[in-house]
C-alpha cells in the first residue's frame, strides 16, 4: 500500500510517499480501507516531535480517517466487513490502510460522504465534549469562540447554537468571520483590528463571556481570561498561536472562574459510552441540518505535506482533507 511517511522529525517537506507493507488488524482492531483523512493541528506537531505522543519511525501522520472496514479482529463485535465508518487513529491515516482499535471506530450516517466524515470526528467530537462535559454550557449563556473559522472553532459555533447559547465568534479577518457568521454566530469580533477584551465586555454589557472556547492560546488567552463572566469557564483546547500561555491564578479567583482542559482523545477512550452518546446527538443534529461541516480544501495523498503546511500556517478555513481514494 502507499503511505506518507515521517522518517525523522522535521518539517512537512521532509515527508515522503512510499510503498509499505499493509498492516494486520490485531484481535481488538479493525483494518480500515482509507478513503479520506482529516488534517488537524496535531499533525503539524507530531511530525516535528512536539506532540504528546512520539510514534516510532517510520510512521504516517493523520489522526482521523473515514473509509470501509476490510477486516475485523475477533474481539470486535460492533463492526463488520463493509461498514462505512469514521475512525480516530492518533496517527497513520495518511495511508491507504490503517489498523484501528475497535473502540475508536464509529459507523457513519448513510447521508454522510467520506470527505465529510473524515472532517467530522475530531473537530465535532472535541467541541461537543468541551461544551457538554467540560463547560456544561446552558441555553441562554454567552459562548465566545476564538479561532472561530478553524475546524474546531466552526464546530464549536454550530454546537453552541444547537445547545441554545448566544455565540460570539472571534477571528483575525473579515473573510474568516464571514464563515463563522454563515455557521450561525450571533456576534463577531475581528481581533486583528480591535481589543478582544474590550469587545467582549461591550457585547456583554460588561458582564463577560460565560464560556470561552480557546484553541489558540497566546495573547488571545491573556485577553479573554480578563473578560470572563462570574462563574465563567475557559476551555483550553489548543495552542495554534504557538505560545502556551501562563495564568495569573488571581484572575480565576476574582471571577470565581474555572479553567478546564479539553483532551477529547483520552475522554473517548476513558468514557466510551459518553462519547458514543455525544456522537448520537451530533449525528442527529447533522441529519436536522444544524451541523454543516465545511471542507474548504481537498488534497490528494501525494500532496499531504502541502495540506499540513497550509493548516499550520493558518491559511485554511474549516477543515482540510486528504483524499486517499
Amino acid at each position: 500500500m502507499k503511505a506518507v511517511l515521517c522518517k525523522a522529525f522535521g518539517p512537512a517537506e521532509s515527508l515522503v510517499l512510499e510503498d509499505v507493507a499493509s498492516p494486520v488488524a490485531k484481535k481488538n482492531e479493525i483494518l480500515l480501507e482509507v478513503h479520506a483523512a482529516g488534517v488537524n493541528f496535531p499533525d503539524t506537531l507530531i511530525i516535528e516531535g512536539k506532540y504528546q505522543f512520539k510514534p516510532p519511525f517510520p510512521f504516517s501522520p493523520g489522526g482521523e480517517a473515514a473509509g470501509v472496514v476490510s477486516a475485523v479482529g475477533e474481539k470486535v463485535s460492533h463492526l463488520k466487513v463493509g461498514d462505512r465508518v469514521m475512525a480516530l487513529t492518533g496517527w497513520g491515516s495518511f495511508a491507504e490502510q490503517v489498523a484501528v482499535p475497535g473502540y475508536n471506530v464509529l459507523p457513519i450516517p448513510p447521508s454522510m460522504d467520506f470527505n465529510t466524515a473524515a472532517a467530522f470526528s475530531m473537530t465535532y467530537g472535541t467541541s461537543m465534549h468541551a461544551l457538554k462535559q467540560r463547560a456544561n454550557l446552558q441555553p441562554g449563556e454567552t459562548l465566545l469562540v476564538l479561532g472561530a473559522s478553524g475546524g474546531v472553532g466552526l464546530a464549536a459555533v454550530e454546537i453552541g447554537k444547537a445547545m441554545g447559547a448566544r455565540v460570539i465568534a472571534a477571528a483575525s479577518s473579515a473573510e474568516k468571520l464571514a464563515v463563522a457568521k454563515a455557521a450561525g454566530a450571533d456576534e463577531l469580533i475581528n481581533y486583528s483590528e480591535t481589543s478582544l477584551k474590550d469587545e467582549i465586555k461591550r457585547l456583554t454589557d460588561g458582564q463577560g463571556a460565560d464560556v470561552i472556547y480557546d484553541p489558540v492560546g497566546g495573547d488571545l488567552f491573556d485577553q479573554a481570561i480578563r473578560a470572563i463572566a462570574w462563574n465563567g469557564r475557559l476551555l483550553v483546547v489548543g495552542f495554534a498561536s504557538g505560545r502556551i500561555p501562563e495564568l495569573p491564578v488571581n484572575l480565576a479567583l476574582l471571577k470565581g472562574a474555572a479553567v478546564l482542559g479539553v483532551f477529547w482523545g483520552s475522554f473517548a477512550q476513558r468514557q466510551p459510552q459518553d462519547n458514543a452518546a455525544n456522537f448520537q446527538q451530533l449525528f442527529g443534529w447533522f441529519a436536522e441540518g444544524k451541523l454543516k461541516p465545511l471542507v474548504s480544501q481537498v488534497y490528494p495523498l501525494s500532496n499531504a505535506a502541502q495540506a499540513i503546511n497550509d493548516l499550520g500556517q493558518r491559511k485554511a478555513v474549516g477543515k482540510v482533507v486528504v483524499q486517499v481514494r
